[in-house]
């Protein structure tokens, strides 16, 4: 929340600009670290990175047996959309 100073009510003008260029900045910089969070090439990269990392401690011959069921299943999905 803002601050609330009256003391700065009292500051010569050449201090209340760099002040207010200050806040700006830092709100500058806020709204791109949020815009940067939401972005959703930034969020698929960080759910694949999650992905990647939790395939990785699954024990080898579990995720052969992934991998090939998910092949599997892809092969009769498009065998069965192509005999359509």
């Amino acid at each position: 929340m803002a601050e609330t100073d009256y003391e700065s009510t009292r500051l010569p003008p050449d201090a209340l600009v760099t002040q207010i260029e200050r806040t700006r900045t830092d709100l500058a910089r806020t709204i791109d670290e949020i815009a940067d969070r939401v972005a959703p090439s930034n969020v698929a990269r960080r759910a694949t990175e999650g992905i990647l990392e939790r395939i990785s401690q699954i024990d080898p011959l579990v995720r052969g047996a992934i991998g090939l069921a998910a092949v599997s299943v892809t092969c009769y999905l498009v065998g069965r959309r192509l005999r359509r």
